[in-house]
C-alpha cells in the first residue's frame, strides 16, 4: 500500500499555542476507524484534546441498520467498505515536547512538514507561560527592576515581589507563587496576597501629573504636522490616530477619565471614519479596570503601531519631538509606534489612503518579503490511469468504432502544460491519491471545459439568479457545488436544507439488508448503492443548535461541511444525508468553512481571532492559525491548496503557509471588515471585499495592491473568477452583480515595473475595468459561481412583505 510522507514525524516547534505533534500515514484505502459505540443515534464529537484513536469491529458484510425514525435528526455510522471518506489519512495524535536551544539546528534542518510554528496572540491566553522578555507590557514603567542571573545583594523592594506574584498567578504556577509568599513573608511587607492589582506595574502608564499636558501636547504636534510643507504632511499624519488612542488610554489609567474624554470628543473628527468608529469603540472605556476588556485598548497595550515612513519625514518628526521636548509624545513614539523606514521620496495622500486602515497600522517590507509558491502544480497524467468512454463513443455500435473515435479521445490529453516555476514541489502538501472515481470527474470537467465559452469584454455571461422567496431574515448562506447540480441553503433556525438542481433527484444509500446482495467488486458499485425508491428534490439536515453561518462542498460533491453560532462544525455525508462528525475546537462562534479544492483537509475561522486548519478524519487542527486582531470573518483555500487567505475585522488579509503555519503575507488597505475573497485561476492575485463596497485586486507575488475597483454602494458579500480567469465578478447587499475586465487588468501588472521599496501609486481603475452592471429590483445576493461552461449562477434572497 502506498503512502504519502507523514505530516509530522518529529518534535514540533515550540510556540505560545502547542500543538500535538500529528503523523500521517496517508493511504487511499484505509477509512476513518468509527467505534461500535458512536452508533446511529449519537454524532461523533471531537474534542480539541487528545482522544485514543477509536478500534473498529465492525464486520465489512454487516453494515449498521439505519433507524427510520432519525433520518433527519440523528447521524448514523457507516459500513467501513462505503465509507464516503476513505480518501482520509490516518493521523494520530501524542503529546508536544518543548525544544531546548540545543536543538534549534536540528529543528532547521527538518522538512516543512516536521516544523509548526504558530504566531502568538495578544488576547488568547497559552497554556505555557513564555520568556520574560515576551511577557513584559510595552507599559511597563521604565524604573521597574529587571531581571537579572545574579543573585541579589539585598532583599527585593515592594514593587518587585508585587510583580513576580502577579506574574506566577497569571500564568497559574500556584506551587511557585504559595513558596514565594511563604519565602518572603507577605503579611511582614504588608502585601494583600488576594490583591486583583497585584503587579499592575507590568502595564502601568507613566503618569505626567497634569493632565492638561496631553492636550497641549497633542494640540501642538497636530499644528506642527499642517504647517509642514505638503509632500511630508501627509506621512506626518498618520500619527496623530496612535498618539491620541495612547493619551487616551494613558489618562484614564492614571484616573483622569473625565478629560480623556473630553480631549478624544475634541479631536475625533479629525481622523478618518473607519478609525472613528475604533476611537468610539475606545470611549467606552472608563476606568482602569475596563482596558483589559476593551479590544482596541487591549490591542494597543500589547502591539506596536506601524507606520511606513521615508527618511527625510522621519527625521523631520524626530527633530520636532526633540525640539519641543514633549515628554509624553517621546514617550509613546519611541514605546509604542513602530517606523518602517523606506530610502526615496515621500508616499502621496492617495497612495497612503489605500494602503491605510488596518486596526494596529500597515504592512512592514519584512511581513510580505517570505517566498510564496503561487503557482498551480502540474495535473497528475490522467490519460494511461483511467479510461473515460466518451458520449459519442457510447452511442456508437459495435466492432472498430470505439477504435475510430480513438484520435478524437487523445486530443483531450494532447495540450501539454508546461511546468509553472512557481508552482509548489508535488510533495511539499500530503495529499491523498486519487480514486478512480475523482479520476473520472476530472477528466468530464475536462472535456465540458473544451465546450465552454470564452469571456471578454465583447462575449459577456449569461446569469441565472435562483432566489429565495419569503426568507430575507431567516437564509444565513449559501453555496452551490462545483458542478452546479447542487443548492445548500444555512437558516437561521439551525437547520440546513439542499435542492438538486439538475433533473437528477437527490438520492439515499439503500438499507442495510438491501447492501449485503451487491457484489462488491463490480465497477459501478457507487451506482448500485444507491436507492431510487427514497429519491427527493429537496432534503434537510438537522443537528446544529445554532445559525448555520457557512457551507462548503467536498469536491467529490460526497460530504458537506457546516459551521454555526454554536461554536461547532459539522460533516454532512451526502449519501446517508446524515452528520459524521462534529468538530469540537473554536469555543467561540464559527463564521467560515471552507473544503480544500484537493479534499480532505478543509479550514475553519471564528469570533476566537483564530484559523484552523483540519483534516476530515483527525481529533484536533493540524494547524492554528494565530496573529488576527479581531473576529476572522471569512477565509479561502489558494487553487493549490498549500496556502489558506483569511481576512479579518481588524481590516487586515493574512495569508499562511499551510506547511509552516506562519504567516506569509499581509495585506492592508480595506477600511471595514472583510467578507468574502477570491483567488485567481492562475494562483497569483487575489480579490477581496467587505462592508467598504470596494473591491480590491491584490498582487500576492509581491503583496502589493495593484487596484481598487468602486461601484458597489453597500457590503459586497460574494466574488468569484470565471473559469477562464478573464472575468471577476462581485455582488453584495446593494442588489447589483458587477463584471470586471480582469484579462484586461492583469495584461497591464505584466507590462508594469514594480517597485521594491513600496508599490506605486495605486490606480481607481473602475471606469476602465467596468464591462456591466445588473441590478435587481430589491434582492440582496449572497452567493456567485460560474459553471464549467461560464455560465454565471446567483443565489439571492427576497422577502415580499
Amino acid at each position: 500500500m502506498d503512502q504519502l510522507p507523514s505530516l509530522m514525524d518529529d518534535t514540533p516547534q515550540e510556540s505560545f499555542h502547542p500543538i500535538p505533534p500529528l503523523q500521517q500515514n496517508l493511504s487511499s484505502q484505509q477509512p476513518m476507524l468509527m467505534s461500535p459505540q458512536l452508533s446511529s443515534q449519537q454524532p461523533m464529537s471531537v474534542s480539541p484534546h487528545p482522544i485514543p484513536p477509536l478500534q473498529q469491529s465492525l464486520s465489512s458484510q454487516q453494515p449498521m441498520s439505519m433507524s427510520p425514525q432519525l433520518l433527519t435528526q440523528q447521524p448514523m455510522s457507516m459500513s467501513p467498505q462505503l465509507q464516503p471518506m476513505s480518501m482520509s489519512p490516518q493521523l494520530s495524535s501524542q503529546q508536544p515536547m518543548s525544544v531546548s536551544p540545543q536543538s534549534q539546528h536540528t529543528m532547521q534542518n527538518m522538512s516543512p512538514l516536521q516544523q509548526h510554528s504558530v504566531s502568538p496572540h495578544p488576547q488568547t491566553p497559552s497554556p505555557t507561560p513564555p520568556s520574560m522578555q515576551q511577557v513584559q507590557s510595552p507599559y511597563q514603567n521604565q524604573n521597574q527592576t529587571q531581571p537579572s542571573n545574579k543573585l541579589p545583594d539585598k532583599a527585593p523592594d515592594k514593587n518587585t515581589l508585587i510583580t513576580m506574584l502577579k506574574l506566577l498567578r497569571q500564568y497559574n504556577l500556584r506551587g511557585t507563587e504559595e513558596q514565594l509568599k511563604k519565602e518572603i513573608n507577605v503579611n511582614d511587607l504588608g502585601i494583600d496576597p488576594n490583591d486583583s492589582d497585584l503587579g499592575d506595574l507590568l502595564s502601568a502608564y507613566k503618569s505626567e501629573g497634569d493632565p492638561n499636558l496631553y492636550d497641549d501636547a497633542y494640540q501642538d504636534l497636530k499644528k506642527f504636522i499642517e504647517n509642514s510643507l505638503d509632500v511630508y504632511k501627509y506621512e506626518l499624519g498618520l500619527v496623530l490616530y496612535p498618539v491620541l488612542v495612547h493619551m487616551y488610554i494613558e489618562l484614564v489609567y492614571n484616573g483622569h477619565g473625565d478629560q480623556a474624554t473630553e480631549m478624544l470628543e475634541k479631536h475625533i473628527l479629525d481622523h478618518e471614519p473607519h478609525y472613528r468608529e475604533d476611537l468610539t469603540k475606545l470611549s467606552t472605556v472608563k476606568k482602569r479596570d475596563h482596558i483589559r476588556d476593551n479590544e482596541i485598548a487591549e490591542t494597543f497595550r500589547s502591539t506596536e503601531f506601524i507606520i511606513r515612513m521615508s527618511r527625510d519625514t522621519l527625521a523631520l518628526l524626530k527633530r520636532h519631538l526633540q525640539d519641543k521636548k514633549h515628554t509624553v509624545l517621546l514617550n509613546i513614539v519611541q514605546e509604542h509606534i513602530y517606523f518602517d523606514m523606506y530610502e526615496g521620496g515621500a508616499r502621496s495622500k492617495a497612495h497612503i489612503g489605500s494602503v491605510s486602515g488596518g486596526m494596529i497600522g500597515e504592512a512592514t517590507r519584512q511581513d510580505n518579503k517570505a517566498k510564496i509558491y503561487y503557482g498551480m502544480p502540474r495535473e497528475p497524467d490522467l490519460q494511461n490511469s483511467i479510461q473515460v468512454p466518451d458520449d459519442e463513443e457510447e452511442e456508437g455500435g459495435e466492432g472498430d468504432k470505439p477504435k475510430k473515435k480513438k484520435p478524437k479521445k487523445d486530443s483531450l490529453f494532447s495540450k501539454k502544460t508546461k511546468s509553472d516555476p512557481n508552482a509548489p514541489p508535488l510533495d511539499r502538501l500530503p495529499l491523498p491519491p486519487l480514486k478512480d472515481s475523482d479520476k473520472v470527474d476530472k477528466v468530464k470537467a475536462l472535456r465540458e471545459a473544451m465546450k465552454r465559452v470564452t469571456l471578454g469584454s465583447e462575449s459577456l455571461p449569461s446569469i441565472a439568479c435562483y432566489t429565495l422567496l419569503n426568507a430575507k431574515q431567516q437564509v444565513t448562506c449559501a453555496e452551490i457545488s462545483e458542478d452546479v447540480s447542487i443548492l445548500a441553503v444555512g437558516f437561521s433556525e439551525s437547520y440546513i436544507k439542499l435542492w438538486s438542481l439538475v433533473p437528477q433527484k437527490l438520492k439515499a444509500m439503500k438499507s442495510a439488508d438491501l447492501l449485503q446482495d451487491i457484489e462488491l467488486e463490480c465497477d459501478d458499485i457507487l451506482h448500485r448503492i444507491m436507492d431510487e425508491r427514497n429519491a427527493e428534490t429537496s432534503r434537510t439536515l438537522v443537528g446544529h443548535e445554532g445559525p448555520v453561518r457557512k457551507l462548503s462542498f467536498s469536491p467529490d460533491k460526497t460530504l458537506l461541511l457546516s459551521c454555526s453560532q454554536d461554536t461547532t462544525i459539522r460533516l454532512w455525508s451526502l449519501l446517508l444525508w446524515r452528520c459524521l462528525v462534529v468538530y469540537k475546537g473554536h469555543g467561540h462562534p464559527v463564521w467560515d468553512v471552507k473544503f480544500s479544492p484537493h479534499g480532505y483537509y478543509f479550514a475553519s475561522a471564528g469570533h476566537d481571532r483564530i484559523a484552523r486548519l483540519w483534516a476530515t478524519d483527525s481529533y484536533q487542527p493540524l494547524r492554528l492559525f494565530v496573529g488576527h486582531y479581531s473576529d476572522v470573518d471569512c477565509l479561502q483555500f489558494h487553487p493549490n491548496s498549500n496556502y489558506v487567505a483569511t481576512g479579518s475585522s481588524d481590516r487586515t488579509i493574512r495569508l499562511w503557509d499551510c506547511v509552516s503555519g506562519s504567516p506569509v503575507r499581509l495585506l492592508t488597505g480595506h477600511k471595514a471588515p472583510v467578507y468574502a475573497m477570491v483567488f485567481s485561476i492562475c494562483g497569483r492575485f487575489l480579490a477581496s471585499s467587505g462592508g467598504d463596497g470596494n473591491v480590491h485586486v491584490w498582487d500576492l507575488s509581491n503583496g502589493h495592491l495593484l487596484t481598487l475597483l468602486t461601484g458597489h454602494t453597500d457590503i459586497v458579500r460574494t466574488l468569484c473568477f470565471s473559469r477562464d480567469g478573464n472575468i471577476l465578478a462581485s455582488a453584495g447587499q446593494d442588489c447589483t452583480v458587477k463584471l470586471w475586465d480582469f484579462a484586461k487588468l492583469s495584461d497591464e501588472v505584466d507590462t508594469e515595473e514594480v517597485n521594491l521599496s513600496h508599490s506605486s501609486d495605486i490606480k481607481n481603475s473602475s471606469l476602465a475595468h467596468l464591462l456591466r452592471s445588473y441590478r435587481t429590483k430589491m434582492t440582496p445576493l449572497l452567493h456567485l459561481i460560474f459553471s464549467r461552461r461560464n455560465i454565471l449562477l446567483t443565489v439571492a434572497t427576497h422577502d415580499s412583505t
